[in-house]
């Protein structure tokens, strides 16, 4: 059957993993989808639930819950679980009741969504499957119910024999007529988009937020393309998710035990991905340290490549940099490659229109991502009126107005650089971590070098370590071009004159501009 995600996700447990594997060749032409690690959000009794596998299809909706090592119920009705380690946990809930109260409270929330007529009529139940245990019988729980060890050996026969027993069980119970198509079609796009779930960076960054940023359907596509295409040319511009996509193929292309390396071309995005995500077998490199980096992770060449920021190495110089490093090299080898369909590679000399078509040659997939997933409408629309950039379609939502101001003089400019962060964070009441000012300048030349003394003892100046612990404490300070592939809530851009039709400096404005989440300002220095 069809498996969301691909692989699966990073577990400690053996037996997850083993379901897995078995559940990939089972029921191959019954419509099923088997999803992975599913977020239960409204649990009937917990605060958050999770649900180890769960399986859609026509014939209905099912949970299993899967425990590995040795499991018994003793006398006093305490379930014991024991892991590899020997180690073990206690606890008063069966594996078959957690099975069921999360089988509840997803279908609850199908309910709330679709209503109760069209969802009643899907069969739905649970089990449990134990890969490493013959489990005793019992009048408390059904036979059918679970899988030992030895139905492992033919998991397929008892995954069928427990949606029989489901539907039979039910037959006099749930409505006569079986989900439509349409209605099937609907339930899976419905659990997709909350189930193929990534941490936006800055959440990962400061762990103070609890949202989760879903991937739109764009990037869903993406994510299967990549599974069956071993090149692949991605472009989208500021703000669609490329980063986030980067870190989650990264994810995926090394769940099973290969190497692969992420390389960028800024040392600071460089620096703040390697220390915000600890990937077994990733390496992290910039293109100016691929032999050291290499050398330090013990490998010679990578299973897999993955670029981000790829307009910044879509030249003959980087490329050829590049494929000794990548099994198979560029030609035949596996690798992935993001990039702004925007201006951003001018920072950096622009893209080799030779080197794009040698690569787009390869048998690459192109593919475009189409949808923002960081700014707010007013500061997408600002940069597409401004600018004229591609930002893609849609935005994250309603947001406060983009804030646009004209200085006299450097004297000028300063005061209404203090002005202004006087308004976002001490009468706006916004976290001083979460505003980063941005120049095209080094902090010594900037406008910002003329606060008053006090504002300025209250400024972090990022470099490319100081980044590692992105965001800082307080107020930040960075340049523009070194920002690339980061973001913050609040930004401030200051040292950069109006846009002009033909001006060179549109680029500046474009990164610097579209690095805001949800608060804008400018300030144009035109003196």
């Amino acid at each position: 059957m069809q498996m969301i995600p691909a692989v699966p996700y990073s577990t400690p447990s053996n037996a997850e993993r083993k379901v897995f594997a078995k559940l990939e060749t089972a029921l191959p032409q019954s419509g099923f989808t088997a999803y992975h690690s599913l977020n239960l959000p409204h649990h009937p009794y917990k605060r958050f639930g999770e649900i180890d596998f769960l399986l859609c299809g026509p014939d209905g909706i099912f949970v299993l819950e899967v425990k590995g090592g040795r499991v018994n119920c003793d006398e006093k009705r305490q379930w014991h679980f024991v892991n590899r380690y020997g180690e073990e946990t206690v606890k008063p809930e069966s594996p078959f009741a957690q099975a069921e109260s999360a089988l509840h409270g997803f279908h609850t929330i199908l309910q709330r969504h679709f209503g109760i007529d069209p969802i009643n009529r899907f069969v739905i139940g649970y089990g449990v499957v134990l890969p490493d245990c013959d489990l005793r019988a019992s009048a408390e729980w059904e036979r059918q119910t679970y899988a030992n060890t030895a139905d492992m050996l033919h998991f397929e026969q008892w995954l069928a024999a427990l949606i029989r027993y489901w539907r039979n069980k039910q037959a006099w119970t749930r409505e006569t007529t079986l989900p439509d198509t349409s209605t099937l079609t609907a339930v899976k796009a419905f659990i997709r988009p909350r189930f193929e779930a990534i941490v936006p960076l800055h959440i990962q960054a400061s762990q103070a937020e609890a949202q989760i940023c879903s991937l739109t359907e764009s990037q869903l596509k993406l994510i299967d393309m990549v599974s069956g295409n071993r090149r692949i040319l991605c472009a989208g511009g500021a703000g669609t998710g490329k980063t986030f996509l980067a870190m989650e193929l990264a994810r995926r292309w090394t769940a099973g035990g290969d190497p692969v390396l992420l390389t960028c071309h800024s040392a600071w995005l460089k620096s703040y991905l390697e220390s915000r995500f600890d990937i077994p077998h990733l390496t992290v490199s910039t293109t100016a340290s691929l032999a050291v980096a290499a050398k330090r992770a013990g490998v010679d060449r990578y299973a897999a490549l993955i670029a981000d920021e790829g307009q910044d190495l879509l030249n003959w110089k980087a490329l050829e940099a590049l494929a000794p490093f990548v099994g198979g090299g560029l030609e035949d080898g596996r690798w992935c490659v993001f990039y702004d369909i925007n201006n951003q590679s001018n920072l950096f000399g622009g893209i080799d229109a030779d080197a794009l078509d040698w690569l787009e040659r390869s048998g690459a997939t192109k593919f475009s991502l189409t949808h923002n997933v960081r700014n707010t409408k007013p500061i997408l629309d600002t940069i597409k009126i401004r600018l004229g950039a591609d930002m893609g379609i849609d935005s994250v939502g309603a947001g406060p107005k983009v804030c646009e101001y004209h200085a006299r003089s450097e004297e000028d400019a300063a005061q209404r650089l203090a002005d202004e962060i006087d308004r976002v964070i001490f009468k706006g009441g916004l976290s001083a971590d979460r505003v980063t000012i941005l120049s095209p300048r080094p902090w010594a030349q900037s406008i910002a070098a003329g606060l008053p003394e006090n504002v300025i003892g209250s400024i972090a100046i990022l470099d490319a370590y100081a980044v590692r612990q992105f965001p800082p404490a307080r107020l930040s300070f960075g340049e523009i071009a070194a920002f690339k592939g980061m973001e913050n809530e609040a930004v401030i851009v200051i040292d950069l004159p109006e846009p002009r039709p033909g001006a060179t400096d549109h680029v500046l404005h474009y990164v610097g501009m579209s690095r805001a989440r949800a608060i804008l300002s400018v300030i144009y220095c035109d003196f």
